[in-house]
């Protein structure tokens, strides 16, 4: 039988700490649990005034395109030059690529599916997946108890899984994990039918209001109910 060394305790211990210090510098790291939410980090946690430029301008810019003049190639191809441009931005002021190259990834994606299919709707294949995807992981997430909020709060705080042995933290994160299972169900709630009817202006729009707004106002809910219960002292552990 081989025993166990020191180096074998040390992986998981150093994994998660790999993975916290990951989430800490992504958007996510600016919401810790336990402090008090500002209005600052809010912003910095959803990109920044930057951020928010590059989430917001590409879908407006093919929203205002396409209603005004129904050219689907100008409508989709205006948002990826958006897109280049960012990336450009981000090359010369030296500062993290990574927000904009997954987002001219996901807009030259979407610009290509409905050029080749010539639908406007198509262009929003990518965001319904995407919604789709993930709230098919949240969902399976609570089906085998293993909360993915919790999950992602644990290596947040360095506590890895020792919130599934606190009855006020797990019953927390539950609820938030079902809070954000719910916004994606909301979202295809909306945005299949109007798809399915070829309703391209309207999927422009809801994707907008359905998207950084509602996400912001979610962030800050998620921050404040796991502030709850992890930002006092609770030592109190049962199965």
């Amino acid at each position: 039988m081989t025993m166990p060394n020191d180096d074998d305790d040390e992986r998981p211990a150093s994994f998660r700490r790999e993975v916290g210090d990951a989430l800490r510098k992504s958007g996510l790291g600016q919401v810790t649990p336990g402090e008090v939410p500002t209005a600052r980090s809010l912003l910095a946690a959803i990109g920044g005034v930057r951020g928010l430029v590059e989430s917001i301008l590409p879908g407006l810019g093919f929203l205002v395109i396409y209603t005004l003049t129904h050219n689907l190639p100008f409508a989709v191809l205006a948002p990826v030059a958006l897109a280049v441009i960012f990336v450009v931005a981000r090359l010369v002021t030296r500062t993290p690529l990574g927000q904009a190259l997954v987002g001219i990834l996901g807009i030259g994606i979407s610009a290509a599916l409905a050029l080749l299919s010539g639908r406007a709707e198509d262009n929003f294949v990518p965001g319904i997946i995407i919604n789709i995807v993930s709230l098919s992981a949240l969902l399976a997430s609570i089906a085998v108890r293993w909360p993915l909020i919790g999950i992602v709060v644990g290596f947040l705080t360095n506590e890895g899984f020792e919130w599934r042995a606190n009855k006020s933290k797990r019953r927390v994160l539950y609820l938030v994990t079902w809070l954000w299972a719910g916004l994606f169900a909301l979202r295809l709630l909306v945005e299949v039918p109007l798809y399915l009817a070829r309703q391209a202006e309207w999927l422009g729009a809801t994707k907008l209001l359905l998207g950084v707004p509602l996400y912001a106002i979610l962030l800050w809910l998620t921050w404040l109910l796991v502030r709850a219960v992890y930002g006092r002292i609770d030592t109190a552990r049962t199965d």
